[in-house]
């Protein structure tokens, strides 16, 4: 254990009253504040003794002075429990495991470090700044508290201790060696990785890529049934993940199953930029990404309208492209499906905290002429926003314990990270969350063509997923008032249950979750839930009907894909989804 480790372990039970009185004190205060402000991301311009003095000095000292007194008491009353052998009542499921209530003194280190993470909680709470600032402030101090779990150090967790001595240390040999290979692969690993191949197990829906470019590939998949429908379906997937999100296995695929619908389903494959690739831009992205797929899959199909998904920035990426090409009097599209996506930027939820003037300029200056945005450094943003799921649940199971990760299949995908040309993603950053153009006619514009989401006139299926902490539902609701606008009574909008990939990978089969939907679009997120109706399972079926109203009529399924402008150039998944970060 290194001696960072060992600093940020709780004070043990027998140094109960050392504690209790430099808590009583705002010197303790203080170096509690110092000892939490260390290493935490997302908090430009706040690091250092005098930072946090500054910090300190925001909290009312009559609000300062109440929690401190507030603590005081409920630390006595956990001391006097423990002198009379009384266990502390504890709800946090990190905790659950019957050894933390079996010694005493575990239990009462486990309640202190609660008491001690509310009462910072509160302490950040109470700092009368901003509510940008304050925003940044909660994210640090809740990225402090977690860290310092007891349950995360093998001194403090006496689930772990009682494995060491159970297998006679192999458990905490297992944790090293699993430890030190993911300090190889420079991730922590969520799944037993070598469970899982592209291709194989994994985006494995057969079909061929009928066309490429530097940007992407567009991959056709293979009928499975007899008649299709006369317009295919072209989808986007987002460009920070990679596309078999959405072809996981054959029981909980999106694309197998719109395929089982009788749909010609086209999807984009985006690249895994290198080096070589950090000049492209937002433009390219629209252009060579979507454009070009609808253009292909009109092409193939002989159709002069397509059915369009995008998914999350897919999305934001798909209504780009379609508001350029309206500028450019084109209408490729008959129907616009948009999952978790967000137009609207208004309130971009977790991500927040990494969005401000000065972390932008930051990476405007050091990628946005050219590089890469490295996908470990996406990974790792979007696990500190969940990090006792995502990142302290592993370390214990992991590394403490030693036990192997279970195989599983999103979580694999999780871990399969892309990268982004620096101009492109600070673009996005920039024009989408920082400033939020998208929504103004004319602000933003594609090789020249002013981007007017309005001006897309296509009826919507937007959904959104109840708990999402990346796209807001609310957020997400925003679209049905800037796409097709003037004709919004023809747009549907699907809230579903969990969160934003759980809610979305939700197959009717599985019978899971729940979604609410309301015949009519009022003009607010408030009302349009207060007259929703929530119905059991899978919100699938609701977008099936959407998406066969607009496909036009059955025919016979080709035999072959592709065609003789675009030929199969090799079997699906691809080879751009195989490259790794």
């Amino acid at each position: 254990m290194s001696k960072s480790e060992r600093k940020t372990q709780p004070q043990p039970a027998y140094d109960a009253q050392a504690w209790m009185a430099q808590m009583s004190d705002p010197k303790g205060w203080q170096s509690m504040m110092n000892l939490m402000q260390s290493g935490m991301p997302g908090m430009s311009g706040m690091s250092g003794h005098s930072e946090m003095q500054n910090v300190m000095a925001l909290v009312p000292p009559e609000k300062l002075m109440q929690l401190q007194q507030d603590y005081t008491e409920k630390f006595s009353a956990l001391w006097s429990g423990l002198m009379e052998s009384k266990k502390p009542e504890i709800t946090d499921r990190r905790f659950s495991a019957p050894a933390w209530q079996a010694n005493p003194l575990y239990a009462f280190n486990a309640a202190t470090y609660l008491l001690n993470a509310h009462f910072l909680n509160a302490l950040a709470e109470s700092v009368e700044v901003d509510e940008q600032t304050k925003k940044k402030i909660r994210f640090a101090t809740q990225q402090t508290v977690d860290a310092m779990s007891p349950a995360n150090f093998l001194a403090t967790n006496p689930e772990a201790q009682q494995l060491l001595i159970d297998s006679k240390g192999e458990s905490l040999q297992r944790g090293i060696m699993q430890m030190l290979s993911d300090m190889r692969k420079g991730h922590i690993s969520q799944t037993d990785e070598t469970a899982f191949e592209v291709g194989r197990n994994v985006a494995a829906s057969e079909g061929s890529v009928v066309f490429e470019n530097d940007v992407i590939q567009l991959l056709q998949y293979r009928p499975l049934t007899k008649q299709v429908y006369q317009r295919p379906l072209v989808i986007v997937p987002p460009c920070i993940n990679k596309f078999y999100i959405l072809d996981l296995q054959p029981e909980n695929s999106l694309i197998r199953y719109a395929v089982e619908q009788g749909h010609t389903v086209f999807v984009v494959s985006w690249v895994n930029p290198d080096q070589s690739l950090g000049h492209l831009g937002w433009d390219d992205y629209v252009e060579k990404g979507v454009i070009n797929a609808l253009e292909v899959a009109q092409q193939i199909s002989g159709e002069k309208q397509v059915n369009a998904l995008g998914f999350c920035v897919g999305g934001t990426l798909l209504a780009s492209a379609l508001a350029a090409m309206a500028a450019r009097g084109k209408k490729p599209v008959a129907s616009l499906t948009l999952l978790t996506t967000m137009l609207d930027f208004v309130d971009v939820g977790s991500i927040d905290v990494y969005v401000d003037e000065a972390q932008v300029a930051q990476r405007e200056q050091s990628i946005g002429k050219g590089g890469l945005m490295p996908g470990r450094d996406f990974a790792t943003a979007f696990s500190s926003l969940r990090s006792n799921d995502l990142v302290w649940n592993y370390v214990e199971a992991n590394y403490l314990k030693g036990e192997p990760p279970p195989a599983f299949d999103l979580l694999y995908w999780n871990s399969d990270s892309t990268n982004l040309p620096g101009p492109m993603f600070c673009y996005y950053l920039r024009n989408m969350y920082l400033e939020n153009n998208l929504k103004v006619p004319g602000k933003l514009s594609v090789a020249g063509d002013p981007i007017d989401l309005g001006k897309v006139q296509v009826p919507s299926f937007i959904y959104a997923s109840r708990e999402d902490h990346i796209v807001p539902w609310r957020s997400a609701f925003s679209s049905t008032n800037l796409i097709n606008a003037g004709k919004r009574k023809n747009n549907r909008f699907v809230l579903g249950a969990s969160g934003h990939i759980a809610g979305v990978i939700n197959p009717p089969a599985k019978k899971k979750r729940s979604y609410w939907s309301n015949d009519k679009l009022p003009e607010t997120a408030s009302a349009w839930m207060e007259g929703a109706t929530e119905h059991p399972g899978s919100w699938w079926g609701e977008w099936a009907d959407f998406l066969a109203s607009h496909a036009g009529e059955q025919k016979e399924a080709p035999r072959k894909l592709g065609n003789k402008a675009h030929p199969p150039i090799e079997p699906a998944p691809g080879r751009y989804v195989k490259a790794k970060a």
